[in-house]
């Protein structure tokens, strides 16, 4: 049994991507200027991962109350507040950033005694306070991180297709990863350990689209020696359109409960992971494509082999 609304899906489409991609370019362009022109002008919204902060662990008489305790947070005035829980039901990790008005030792023993009266037998497990410097620290080795994954997806397409792939490929994450940030920066998300962890989702999903994308495009190359390279791309994308619009609402439908429902802890890295998907899949087409389109391709890599049934013989 068919679901109805993909059977409603043309089963092939002939739209002229490569038609659009000068317009593509100078949009790209100017949501590039403007996610830089964000960042220089009032930066990320940096969370304590970041900034530094306290961490206090507790434990409470039944299954901990992350709600309310972090509404509490808030109607004491406390930055930044993340409440998660870890282990047991009955334990939860208060993460906050601290008043620069208030010692941090006064601070934490007013907060203590507010959250004990509004929940009695409350206990404290432990209190740390880290400061922005292993903050710093964790900033620099996210973005070490990011660099990293880059690099190594440039080394795979490389080896795997052609180097302007991999370049194009590189360009389109690159792409992705400014404009996620940009918008991050833009409506002032907070950024903390798990944006970098979306980050590297993003690179993920962005890179598992552009390979299907190149594999589909390296098959017709090898089927029609002497079509014009735009028509191929055309060609290409049109094949895989159905695909790449299943696969993209399918991870959107899945997150879309997280991003309404989550609650505020989990908001930023969902939106960025949304985000992420709409950015990765624009860029397959019309950024790391065109790059291919300027450049050029090898056109003498063999015919292309039909595919064998399983256990038929050669």
């Amino acid at each position: 049994m068919h679901w109805p609304l993909i059977k409603n899906l043309p089963a092939h489409t002939h739209f002229n991507f490569v038609r659009w991609a000068p317009v593509a370019a100078g949009l790209s362009a100017l949501l590039v200027v403007a996610s830089i022109a964000f960042f220089a002008m009032q930066g990320l919204n940096l969370g304590t991962d970041f900034k530094g902060g306290t961490l206090v662990e507790i434990t409470t008489p039944g299954p901990a109350p992350l709600g309310q305790l972090r509404a509490s947070l808030g109607q004491m005035g406390v930055k930044d507040a993340e409440v998660q829980g870890f282990g047991s039901p009955n334990s939860a990790s208060l993460r906050f950033e601290p008043n620069p008005a208030v010692p941090p030792a006064v601070a934490i023993t007013q907060i203590e005694a507010k959250l004990s009266a509004a929940f009695p037998g409350i206990k404290y497990n432990s209190v740390e306070v880290f400061g922005p410097k292993v903050s710093g620290e964790l900033f620099s080795g996210g973005l070490e991180a990011l660099a990293v994954a880059i690099l190594l997806m440039l080394a795979y397409i490389w080896f795997r297709f052609q180097l302007q792939f991999g370049l194009g490929a590189v360009i389109a994450l690159v792409h992705d990863i400014i404009l996620t940030m940009g918008v991050l920066s833009a409506f002032h998300i907070e950024f903390s350990m798990p944006s970098i962890a979306a980050l590297l989702t993003i690179i993920g999903y962005s890179m598992n689209e552009k390979v299907i994308a190149f594999d589909r495009l390296r098959e017709n190359l090898r089927k029609f020696k002497r079509m014009p390279l735009a028509e191929i791309i055309n060609l290409s994308e049109n094949e895989r359109l159905s695909r790449t619009l299943i696969t993209g609402s399918t991870a959107l439908l899945a997150l879309s409960g997280m991003l309404f429902l989550g609650g505020p802890t989990v908001f930023p890295f969902v939106f960025a992971m949304v985000f992420g998907i709409f950015v990765g899949t624009y860029s397959s087409i019309y950024v790391a494509l065109p790059v291919i389109l300027l450049w050029g391709v090898n056109r003498d890599a063999g015919e292309a082999e039909p595919m064998k049934p399983t256990g038929a013989r050669p």
